[in-house]
């Protein structure tokens, strides 16, 4: 069979997924990536090599914040921030959405679309208030199921207001709250009100927010925080059925997209070469006043990939050192 893969690596959650050449989903992974990216990936594609065990990969898409090491150990033929893949996932789920919502382990991104194109995007990477990180952490403490914060937050019967803006004053409020009396109900209610009202404050300021709204990321199974957009907004907000891999399914298009555009085979370097020994090196570049942190990615002990040279001096000496050992 062949396909096309796409990889979101980000820094809670790693998502894979890979379509046929008929632009079907035949396998789809989301795992928790536990500060091991390389791991995650390679028990992923280890997944789709046992769930389909004659595999011709076409071409591969990767994106996220591990977008950059995913490339590396797969040979990856496109690279691509997160902004890029969820809106042309978007459009591939919701044809006419025009503002996405999407929420992630650490951060939140609010993107607007006008005729099938990302006109602007918001993005919160300072604080964790309203992400995923922050309401796991929230479901711990009150002793709830993460599965089901949703169904608890329609439960509530009483409107409580929770602080948003951060995350030590929401969890202080929440704190309060439960001595007052109000059940867990209320508070998580109370909360997906907040982290809601916080969101479209900051990422939707200046924005025009227009429907067809699209929610996306994680968080997007949680009941609770879809009816505080709706009622935010004055709309349906819409839940696509592959909410929680949005990002790599952007990433599996993109990567087809790459592939008709150019004329060589695919850059995949093979499921074996997945088993090499992967490490990371660091030392300063001392070229400049900068003196910046340079990374080395290497496998089985030789360079493949470096990073933080924001000149491109080194990234440059590797590419001549490949070109001379091609000829």
């Amino acid at each position: 069979m062949e396909i096309l893969a796409g990889v979101d690596v980000g820094s809670v959650s790693t998502n894979i997924v890979a379509l046929s050449e008929s632009g079907d989903i035949v396998f789809k992974y989301y795992v928790r990536t536990n500060g091991q990216p390389m791991d995650a990936v390679r028990f992923g594609f280890s997944r789709l090599r046992e769930e389909h065990n004659d595999l011709t990969v076409l071409g591969i898409g990767t994106t996220g914040s591990g977008r950059q090491l995913a490339a590396v150990l797969l040979g990856a033929d496109i690279v691509k921030n997160e902004i890029t893949a969820h809106g042309v996932a978007a459009l591939r789920e919701v044809k006419e959405v025009t503002t996405i919502f999407e929420i992630g382990g650490q951060d939140s991104k609010i993107i607007p679309i006008r005729e099938g194109m990302v006109t602007d995007f918001a993005m919160n990477t300072v604080c964790a208030a309203g992400t995923g990180s922050f309401l796991d952490h929230q479901s711990e403490r009150l002793g709830v199921p993460i599965e089901r914060f949703g169904d608890l937050a329609l439960q509530a019967t009483t409107e409580v207001r929770i602080a948003g803006r951060c995350t030590v004053f929401a969890e202080s409020d929440m704190i309060a709250k439960q001595q007052y009396g109000f059940s867990k109900s209320d508070i998580i209610w109370g909360l997906c009100k907040a982290l809601v009202r916080n969101y479209t404050n900051n990422l939707g300021r200046g924005k025009k927010l227009e429907p067809p709204f699209v929610f996306q990321g994680g968080i997007a199974a949680n009941k609770g925080i879809k009816k505080a957009f709706e009622e935010a907004v004055g709309h349906e907000v819409i839940v696509p059925s592959n909410y929680e891999v949005m990002g790599a399914i952007g990433g599996v298009i993109l990567a087809r997209e790459e592939i008709e555009r150019k004329p060589e085979e695919t850059s995949f370097k093979g499921f074996d070469y997945l088993n090499l020994d992967f490490r990371p090196s660091s030392f300063t570049c001392n070229g400049c006043s900068n003196s910046r942190e340079v990374i080395n990615a290497k496998a089985d002990g030789k360079i493949v990939a470096v990073w933080g040279d924001r000149c491109g001096k080194w990234q440059e000496q590797l590419r001549r050192k490949k070109r001379a050992s091609t000829t």
